[in-house]
């Protein structure tokens, strides 16, 4: 009697080791994607304008399912791409340039970071591609010290609204007319 509970207990016990198994290859994680480079004929995915011409931070975003890169000329159209509704609820992998650890006028890919990590400065003087853009940084120190040179107002990643992106157009139509005296 006793041989057959062990039996029964060992069989039982394998049983939940192979479902546990199972399980785990399920929820296995898939590894996050490495940034691309940014090449000089690499077209932006919203403007169709060549990203490499423009100075300021840029912008890329990995889609989760095809693997797809869609490159953007700055971190402003990046951000139209991806609060859209379409877009909002995906998980992509979206990665853009620590302003900190390379130069405006000529961004370096080596500085590509996760945008989702991101601390980001709305609303500064420095402009990219499209005019307006959100300086990004991998540190809020970073972000901060930046701010306090070019002004602005630092966020993160998940802060950021399409209000801030209008916000940021409507205050350089305002400087742009008040510069030819239209204002």
């Amino acid at each position: 009697m006793n041989t057959i509970n062990v039996k029964t207990l060992s069989v039982a016990v394998m049983f939940a080791i192979f479902l546990a198994g199972c399980s785990e290859t399920e929820e296995q994680v898939t590894e996050k994607p490495d940034p691309v480079h940014i090449e000089s004929g690499d077209e932006c995915h919203v403007c169709g304008m060549a990203i490499t011409r423009f100075p300021g931070p840029k912008g890329e975003a990995i889609t989760a399912r095809e693997q797809k890169v869609n490159k953007f000329c700055s971190t402003r159209d990046m951000f139209s791409w991806v609060l859209q509704p379409e877009n909002a609820k995906r998980d992509h992998t979206l990665y853009v340039h620590d302003m900190a650890q390379t130069d405006w006028e000529h961004p370096d890919d080596t500085a590509l970071i996760d945008a989702r990590e991101a601390y980001f400065v709305v609303g500064s003087e420095r402009t990219g591609a499209m005019g307006p853009t959100l300086a990004s940084f991998a540190s809020e120190e970073s972000a901060n010290d930046f701010a306090d040179e070019f002004g602005g107002e630092v966020v993160q990643f998940n802060d950021v609204t399409m209000d801030h992106l209008a916000r940021d157009m409507s205050d350089q139509n305002m400087e742009m007319g008040s510069h030819d005296g239209n204002h």
